[in-house]
């Protein structure tokens, strides 16, 4: 058994724009994040995927829309919506300056941005930072974000054998995916809007082929 997924993250938002936090809540696509969408259905024109899946933020969707309408060789017609995609949600933190919280969580430790967090902490720890210091605790933490990420990659892994499929994800979901199954990712670096994250998946193993690429890498 194996299924080829392509993650994809959103186009760019008003709220990525400006620097907010962004998790479930939610903001259109910029101009910019509707030419990064027409942009990477171009580079996946390239491969014919059997699936399209977003998550149901509709910055995913939207994007997962305007990828379809932007590639001429696949006959799908609109993204199944699956809520396991979602991006982390960040509580009490959400729509708040992205600066301002990573000074909140990290600073007095020396980090003034997320990637730095990521690349101190690691993903996992981040998140738990994040939720410790949300006052309402409704800031998801790591255990609660990998229980609905796993039952997605549940859902592809019961694709049928061989298949293809595209998810539309978001920036801190795919990072953390990254993270847990790529050794030596650099997490200093962000995951681009528009960018592409190739895995292969089988009965025993999670792979990353490749990380944040904004086009489909020469064999």
């Amino acid at each position: 058994m194996a299924i080829t997924v392509y993650f994809v993250r959103h186009g760019q938002t008003y709220l990525n724009r400006y620097n907010r936090m962004q998790g479930w809540s939610d903001a259109p696509l910029t101009e910019k994040g509707i030419e990064d969408a027409k942009r990477v259905g171009k580079a996946l024109s390239k491969v014919k995927f059997d699936y399209i899946f977003s998550s149901d933020l509709s910055r995913a969707v939207n994007t997962a829309r305007l990828l379809l309408a932007a590639d001429p060789n696949t006959d799908l017609k609109e993204p199944i919506q699956e809520p396991a995609f979602r991006e982390i949600f960040f509580g009490f933190f959400e729509g708040a300056n992205g600066g301002a919280v990573a000074d909140i969580v990290g600073g007095k430790y020396g980090y003034h941005t997320f990637s730095q967090m990521a690349a101190g902490w690691g993903t996992d720890e981040l998140k738990d930072r994040i939720a410790k210091a949300d006052q309402y605790g409704d800031a998801e933490d790591a255990e609660r974000f990998w229980h609905r990420m796993d039952k997605g990659f549940d859902r592809l892994r019961n694709l049928p054998d061989n298949s293809v499929a595209v998810v539309v994800s978001h920036g801190a979901a795919i990072r953390s995916i990254a993270d847990r199954y790529l050794e030596g990712v650099d997490q200093n670096v962000s995951p681009r809007n528009g960018s592409i994250m190739k895995m292969t998946l089988t009965d025993t193993d999670t792979h990353v082929d490749f990380y944040n690429q904004l086009h489909i890498p020469d064999k």
